[in-house]
C-alpha cells in the first residue's frame, strides 16, 4: 500500500472513497463533515438519514464506520467514521485507531482501491496533531487491506507536518 500525504481540501480528491470525520448523528456538522456534506450534496444526507432510521437509531458509535454514496464528489463512496473527543484524563487512542481500521475494513467490503483520509479527531475534537498522526499512520500500516492508494489529505500546515513526521 502506498501512503501519501497532501495538503488541501479532501472534497476534491478523485478516489474510490473519501473518509468523513463525522459526528455520531451522521447528519452533517462542521469541519470536514460539513465540507463533505456541502460538496457532496443532498444524496449523502438522504442516505445518512436512512441509516439513522434503520441501523443506527442512536447514532454511529465512536470508532465505527459506515459507507454512503458520495453524491456530487469525485469519489464513489463516503465512509463515515466517528472519532473520539480528545481527553487528557482518559486514553481514547484505541478508539481513534479503530476509526482507521474500520474505515479500511469498509473500503475493502466496497472494493475500494483508493481512499482519502482526513486527520480524524485532530480538528474540533481537540486531539493533538502529533499524537493523532502517529495513531493514524500506525493503524493503517498495521491493517490488512487491499487498498493500494491511501492518502491523508490535511487541511493545515501543523497537521501536515505532524503526518510527515509520523510517516518518517
Amino acid at each position: 500500500m502506498g501512503i501519501t500525504i497532501l495538503k488541501g481540501d479532501i472534497t476534491g480528491q478523485r478516489v474510490d472513497a473519501i473518509v468523513n470525520a463525522a459526528n455520531s448523528s451522521l447528519l452533517g456538522g462542521g469541519g470536514v463533515d460539513g465540507a463533505i456534506h456541502r460538496a457532496g450534496g443532498p444524496a449523502i444526507l438522504a442516505e445518512c438519514r436512512e441509516l439513522r432510521a434503520s441501523r443506527y437509531e442512536r447514532g454511529l458509535p465512536t470508532g465505527q464506520a459506515v459507507a454512503t454514496t458520495a453524491g456530487r464528489l469525485e469519489a464513489r463512496w463516503v465512509i463515515h467514521t466517528v472519532g473520539p473527543v480528545y481527553s487528557a484524563d482518559e486514553d481514547r487512542s484505541a478508539l481513534l485507531a479503530s476509526c482507521y481500521r474500520e474505515s479500511l475494513r469498509v473500503a475493502g467490503e466496497l472494493g475500494a482501491g483508493s481512499v482519502a483520509f482526513p486527520a480524524v479527531s485532530a480538528g474540533v475534537y481537540g486531539w493533538p496533531a502529533g499524537s493523532a498522526a502517529q495513531i493514524a499512520v500506525d493503524a493503517v500500516r498495521a491493517s490488512a487491506t487491499d487498498v493500494d492508494d491511501l492518502r491523508f489529505v490535511l487541511f493545515n500546515d501543523e497537521v501536515y507536518a505532524a503526518f510527515a513526521r509520523a510517516l518518517g
